[in-house]
C-alpha cells in the first residue's frame, strides 16, 4: 500500500504494513531494529500509541475518517506515550524525518491506496 499526501503532492510510504487486529496493533513495530525510508506502519483502528520497548525513532500522524491528519508527532523516541486524539481513526508510523522531509502538516489530505 502506498501513502500520498495529495495536499503536498508527496510519497510518505510505499511499503506499508497494516495492523486491523488487536493482536497486530499489540505487536505494532516492537521486536524491529529499524523503519527504512518508505515503510510505513498503520495502526487500524487507533487513536494512541506507545513506543516502549522500541529501539529507534519514529514520526506519528494522526489521520480522521475523511483521511485528514488531526495530529503530527515527529522524533517520538523509545519509552513515551502519545497523547489519545478521541477523532483519530487510524495511525500512521513513520521513520524519524519523514514528516519533516515532506513537508506534512497538520490538515493535509492524504491517499491511502
Amino acid at each position: 500500500m502506498k501513502i500520498i499526501n495529495q495536499t503536498r503532492s508527496s510519497v510518505l510510504a510505499d511499503d506499508t504494513i497494516i495492523a486491523d487486529t488487536f493482536f497486530r496493533r499489540v505487536r505494532g513495530l516492537l521486536g524491529k531494529n529499524s523503519l527504512n525510508q518508505g515503510q510505513a506502519l498503520i495502526l487500524n483502528p487507533c487513536n494512541s500509541i506507545h513506543t516502549y520497548f522500541m529501539r529507534f525513532p519514529i514520526d506519528i500522524l494522526f489521520v480522521d475518517e475523511n483521511n485528514r491528519v488531526l495530529q503530527i508527532i515527529t522524533d517520538l523516541v523509545p519509552f513515551r506515550f502519545s497523547p489519545l486524539f478521541f477523532k483519530s481513526r487510524l495511525v500512521i508510523e513513520l521513520p524519524a524525518g519523514t514528516i519533516r522531509s515532506t513537508a506534512t502538516s497538520q490538515g493535509d489530505k492524504l491517499i491511502l491506496e
